[in-house]
């Protein structure tokens, strides 16, 4: 999208004559640019020659734009030939390539991230050199979702629970109402709240004995523990997946006796990889493997089943989000911008499992830090990981190589793409330094599952602190801070569609389990 800069100043100066002083203004007024990541292959970089043979007006422009803008921090002055070089549109190289992030950024009038630690980084680290000359550009604007979908929509059920606990629809369109709810609630609340997510999780259990055609049947008492997202190696679903094989593991050790208090989970992931991401389709076919052993060992009880749901879909999430007990966010830290689905597992009731990663370090603050699980390395310490000497890796985490390796799961040659790097000590996604800290904080989450009030407490306190992950309020900060918008109210006699609100009514107040 960054070309609709270079596109803009065309018009204005071959099409409608501007000089370029007053096109660049124009287009400096329109263009803000919000980024979405920190991943270097999101940060594109386009050959110079494929520009020239298929837009070799724009990289006129291109060129252009970046004359007047090294001219100008020339002229502010101290920036050294590296920070000049690093801030320059054009990078030199063979062959030369365009930075369309750096363009993004000179055109537009604001920068922002997605959450408050993602802007953090961009301003200490990604685009240090830029922020250093237009401190005035970087704000941070964190993401929301629709309650009208992501609540209302997907969950009547709870959304029933909410409107007689508010004893008013009116949150649908003001979800800061949420905050009414009572952070110790009533018995009758706890109660309601939680034949809501049996419910729920009733449904679901019946859509995956649907998908797998009865292949697979889950207990809707059991816990429901969920990683629902894009597959890729910085989200770490290959540190859950080595979670449940060492959980596995463990269960097949323990006695009859002594698994009796073992807590019951179905493990449910779902997600896309890239085509050409070979890891991330990898991973998919370890959980795929790891699943054809685990739900099929009759000795377990059925302790533990494992469900990936194909052709992961918002449809599929509207599903999968409301059934959600407990649900997984656990990105090596300083790699996520922000995660929205976290917003939307806790809109919907569900306890998240996390690091202190995009906007979960929000979630926290607004939820309070007793409701969330938070485990792992920190930002601060990712980069000394990366470069520390290999350590010997936990004695949990060696077995449940040692167990893939050896064919536990199928072939163990095809995973071993996987499992060297932790063999060998790259860390590069903190996996193998956060396993031990990752099963701490899933005893914790048996702890306190196995008292179902205190759980069901939890999750009431974090839809009551996840107002502020309403995209209305997302989209206001845009309109205030970034488009210089201001609402303007219909005039008399103006109709619209139906409020939102009202189909809350439709939602029938009694539902039977």
């Amino acid at each position: 999208p960054t070309i609709s800069v270079v596109e803009l100043m065309r018009i204005l100066l071959d099409l409608e004559e501007f000089t370029w002083k007053d096109a660049w203004k124009v287009c400096n007024e329109v263009f803000s640019y919000t980024n979405h990541t920190i991943l270097p292959e999101a940060l594109e970089s386009w050959p110079v020659p494929m520009l020239q043979y298929l837009l070799p007006r724009h990289l006129q422009i291109i060129y252009d734009i970046n004359f007047h803008f090294l001219e100008h921090i020339r002229s502010v002055g101290g920036f050294d030939d590296n920070q000049i070089s690093r801030m320059s549109i054009i990078e030199e190289g063979n062959p030369k390539k365009v930075r369309m992030a750096n363009l993004a950024i000179i055109a537009s009038h604001k920068v922002n991230g997605v959450a408050q630690i993602h802007t953090d980084i961009l301003k200490a680290e990604v685009f240090a050199d830029f922020n250093k000359l237009w401190p005035e550009k970087f704000i941070n604007i964190t993401n929301g979702v629709t309650p009208r979908r992501w609540l209302l929509q997907c969950n009547p059920f709870l959304s029933t629970v909410i409107t007689k606990a508010l004893k008013t629809e009116d949150w649908v369109t003001n979800l800061d109402l949420l905050k009414d709810l009572p952070a110790n609630p009533t018995p009758d609340l706890i109660d309601m709240f939680a034949r809501a997510k049996l419910f729920n999780k009733k449904m679901m259990a019946q859509r995956i004995n649907s998908i797998f055609e009865g292949k697979i049947t889950v207990d809707p008492h059991a816990m429901f523990d969920v990683h629902v997202k894009r597959i890729h190696e910085y989200k770490r679903q290959l540190l859950n997946i080595l979670g449940v094989i060492y959980r596995y593991l463990w269960i097949k050790k323990l006695s009859p006796e002594d698994r009796k208090g073992v807590v019951k989970k179905v493990i449910i992931y779902a997600g896309k990889a890239a085509a050409g991401y070979e890891m991330a389709k990898l991973v998919i076919r370890l959980i795929n493997a790891v699943s054809e052993t685990i739900n099929n060992d009759k000795s377990i009880d059925g302790l533990i089943k494992i469900v990936f749901i194909p052709n992961y879909s918002v449809s599929r999430a509207e599903n999968i989000i409301p059934a959600s007990d407990l649900s997984q966010h656990i990105s090596t830290a300083g790699t996520e911008a922000s995660g929205t689905s976290n917003m939307k597992f806790v809109m919907n009731g569900g306890l998240l499992l996390g690091t202190l990663d995009g906007a979960n370090i929000e979630i926290m603050d607004a939820v309070g830090k007793d409701n969330i699980f938070i485990f792992g390395a920190v930002t601060s310490e990712i980069a000394e990981i990366r470069q520390s000497s290999p350590v010997c890796i936990d004695e949990r985490l060696y077995d449940v190589l040692h167990a893939i390796q050896e064919g536990k799961f199928g072939y163990g040659e095809m995973f071993y793409p996987l499992i060297d790097p932790l063999w060998r000590g790259n860390d590069y996604y903190a996996v193998a330094h956060d396993f031990p800290l990752y099963l701490d904080a899933l005893d914790q989450v048996d702890q306190v599952w196995k008292d179902p009030v205190e759980w069901t407490r939890r999750c009431i306190r974090c839809v009551r602190g996840s107002s502020r992950f309403s995209s209305d309020r997302t989209i206001h900060e845009y309109a205030t801070n970034v488009w210089d918008l201001h609402p303007c109210e219909l005039r008399k006699g103006v109709t619209g569609t139906a409020p939102v609100k009202q189909q809350a009514s439709e939602i029938p107040v009694n539902f039977s389990l």
